[in-house]
């Protein structure tokens, strides 16, 4: 969100775990095939993934798979030739990720900065300084159960505290390193295309802030016009033939989405028809009969499903999932991979019906996820669209 709202235009999300090779090779081509500059923030350290003794999942096998060349952020608090010990450890570590620059951050003062001039250019040759970040206490972003504030697409006030930071970086140097690469990346797009016609409704604000971005386009690309709506700004839901509710915040904001009574309606007899309907976490908590906020009090919700979601000071995820989606599911079949993180439960229980079977995951009881009524589905899971060969085809499917 926050890369979106100072660029003005959609972040991806890359995974070597949701994503194959060719995937990830072809979503940055299609994403970057228009810009002047293609950035990827890692995750985590360089060389954390899914595993201890593997590259998977980690920045460092998306920088060689893509050939890019990586600027590392180095914590250089009271640190000097510490830093390039460092520095030099994560060069040698994989000889063919190619680590191209260094940002310094946390640096104290005038004398701090020379010590680490020094020090780079004794033991870091090869190694470009992209700029000194000086420590500063109250340029901070503000953060909350799930992590940072959540920022929207065209919201750059979230941003003020960042912009600061950007005076002390070379930015000559970073397109130096920029430029020194030619990856050969496919541009085509990664969708399965169809017309199919039809309209879907997307909550997007503060409590539905959560969508990977390909979701969205994957069902564009099949013909589906997105209607974005606010639930707790008092929109009502728009008149459509499916809908989509992402995560996001719905337990902050559960007051003004019970108060909502058209969305609350609108959703409630739109599943009654036999709509398809997806709720993805946030999505899956507003789909139950009540939802109990962080102070403890219930809200009305939907009542897609006969259950409430509670809000409890347990964190859940971020974990990996594969799940098999069984024969009652309406929208996805075989075998899917997605994550979760949440700090809510739902009260169904083993004898409720479910779309999926967790093989890796937590899911919401007994290893299962995925409450069903009718052609609705509310899971936990947030899946990836081209974590699959075609993930809009079962939204299809239903309305052909």
């Amino acid at each position: 969100m926050y890369h979106s709202a100072a660029t003005g235009r959609p972040s991806r999300n890359l995974d070597s775990f949701l994503m194959d090779d060719n995937c990830i090779r072809n979503l940055v081509g299609y994403a970057s095939k228009d810009a002047d500059l293609c950035i990827i923030e890692g995750v985590r350290g360089l060389y954390e993934g899914f595993a201890g003794d593997s590259d998977i999942g980690s920045t460092a096998y998306i920088a060689k798979l893509l050939g890019l060349p990586v600027v590392l952020v180095v914590d250089s608090g009271s640190l000097t030739r510490s830093s390039a010990a460092i520095i030099n450890g994560f060069r040698s570590f994989d000889p063919d990720v190619r680590i191209a620059g260094v940002i310094l951050n946390k640096v104290s003062g005038s004398q701090h900065s020379e010590k680490l001039d020094v020090a780079m250019s004794t033991y870091c040759d090869g190694i470009k300084v992209v700029g000194k970040i000086r420590r500063d206490r109250e340029n901070t972003l503000g953060q909350r159960h799930l992590g940072l504030d959540t920022v929207l697409d065209s919201d750059r006030s979230g941003l003020s505290a960042l912009e600061r930071l950007v005076d002390p970086l070379d930015l000559d140097v970073l397109m130096d390193i920029a430029e020194s690469t030619d990856s050969d990346l496919p541009t085509s797009s990664p969708y399965v295309k169809r017309n199919v016609g039809a309209s879907i409704a997307v909550p997007y604000d503060d409590a539905y802030c959560f969508y990977y971005r390909e979701n969205l386009e994957c069902l564009e690309s099949s013909g589906f016009k997105v209607k974005r709506f606010s639930p707790i700004a008092g929109e009502s839901l728009p008149d459509a033939d499916a809908a989509y509710l992402g995560g996001g915040y719905p337990e902050l904001h559960a007051s003004q989405i019970s108060e909502n009574i058209d969305f609350l309606e609108g959703m409630r007899n739109m599943s009654l028809e036999g709509k398809p309907i997806l709720g993805e976490c946030g999505g899956l908590m507003s789909m139950c009969s009540g939802m109990v906020d962080p102070e403890g009090k219930r809200h009305e919700m939907i009542g897609i499903f006969g259950c409430d979601s509670v809000f409890v000071n347990k964190r859940h995820g971020p974990t990996y999932v594969i799940a098999e989606a069984n024969d009652d599911n309406p929208l996805f079949k075989g075998t899917v991979r997605a994550h979760e993180y949440h700090y809510s439960e739902v009260t169904a229980s083993k004898d409720d019906r479910y779309g999926f079977d967790i093989e890796r995951g937590l899911g919401i009881t007994d290893s299962k996820d995925g409450l069903l009524s009718r052609n609705s589905i509310g899971t936990y899971m947030h899946q990836h669209a081209l974590s699959s060969d075609d993930w809009a085809a079962g939204f299809s499917e239903r309305l052909s």
